[in-house]
């Protein structure tokens, strides 16, 4: 089972077409979507009302905490899938790409990540302000940190892991880069990449301000001293658009 682990906070609009793609994308291969929420609009009452009628719907709604990382960790282990997904709720991160996920882990991959910046994906979704502050963060952590060095897209948030690599890891993470406290603090070995496009976000509104940009900063140096996987051994394979396309309609579903 795949458990999708989605950290919200004002995001009503988007809950109804997220559901509806993820499980339109998956089809018949069993999941769960695990929502942490910590809205202050009626987010959490649009989940509960569609968990009434979908059992693969859970919802954790947090009063007096908050944070994207802290959520997607609670998310991690509340989770009951062999295969972990961590993906955000503004459909920037396309629902789509859970089924090539899905695909790279078949292929015994530890951790899949679906890229921008490989052969047939896209950044096209970000403004030229975002992508010269996301380009800023990519190469200051593949800098500051070596298990980061091979991996195209670090900072964007969009990955799938093995549930076991996640059991026993320290993860205390400061602000919103999840996957580089993942990539950091978990035993990864093989890393699988595939091409995905960024896209506009449908509703609600970015998150990103100055604050976010210090605890990423403040985040990335605890880790150079924290980090318990320093990269060495690490394999990284990409799939072209075409390989892609030949794993998906070769899984058996």
């Amino acid at each position: 089972m795949i458990s999708i682990v989605v950290p919200t906070y004002n995001e009503k609009d988007n809950i109804l077409p997220l559901l509806s793609r993820i499980h339109s994308a998956l089809g018949s291969i069993p999941h769960e979507v695990i929502f942490v929420d910590d809205s202050t609009d009626e987010t959490p009452e649009r989940i509960e009302s569609i968990a009434e009628s979908d059992p693969t719907v859970r919802l954790h709604h947090r009063e007096n905490e908050k944070g994207l990382a802290t959520a997607v960790v609670l998310g991690f282990k509340l989770a009951k899938g062999d295969y972990v997904a961590c993906m955000d709720a503004d459909l920037q991160h396309p629902p789509e790409v859970l089924l090539d996920m899905y695909a790279a882990m078949c292929a015994h991959a530890d951790m899949a990540i679906p890229s921008r910046f490989i052969p047939g994906g896209s950044d096209g979704g970000l403004d030229i302000f975002r992508k010269i502050v996301s380009g800023t963060a990519r190469y200051m952590g593949k800098i500051l940190l070596p298990c980061l060095r091979h991996i195209s897209d670090p900072t964007s948030g969009l990955f799938m892991i093995r549930r076991e690599l996640l059991e026993g890891a320290e993860l205390n993470p400061i602000g919103w880069k999840i996957m580089v406290e993942v990539l950091a603090m978990c035993p990864v070995k093989k890393v699988l990449e595939t091409p995905y496009a960024f896209h506009d976000r449908e509703s609600g509104q970015s998150k990103l301000s100055t604050k976010v940009s210090l605890e990423y900063i403040r985040q990335l140096l605890h880790l150079i001293f924290a980090a318990k996987n320093p990269g060495r051994g690490m394999r990284v394979a990409r799939w072209s658009p075409k390989k892609l396309a030949e794993k998906k309609a070769a899984l058996s579903l």
